[in-house]
């Protein structure tokens, strides 16, 4: 499997009610954290492009999409 890196698109696998992320929602990696164990920053846009999330999110709970994924989420 494919590891996750800086600049690609993630998607959240399940509903993280105390970040507002929903499973599904889709955003970009920012950074990798090495220590103590591997987690991503991820900015999720909301509804404007000066209104984001920032969150530190676990492997565990993100899924890498591919071309292919990112085009039948945006529905072409």
């Amino acid at each position: 499997m494919k590891r996750i890196q800086i600049n690609e698109r993630v998607q959240v696998l399940h509903d993280i009610p105390e970040l507002e992320l929903r499973g599904g929602d889709v955003g970009v990696v920012c950074s990798k954290w090495f220590k103590p164990t591997t987690a991503y920053e991820v900015e999720f846009q909301r509804g404007s492009p000066l209104c984001c999330v920032r969150a530190l999110l676990m492997p565990n709970q993100l899924r890498l999409l591919t071309t292919l994924a990112i085009s039948v989420i945006a529905g072409h």
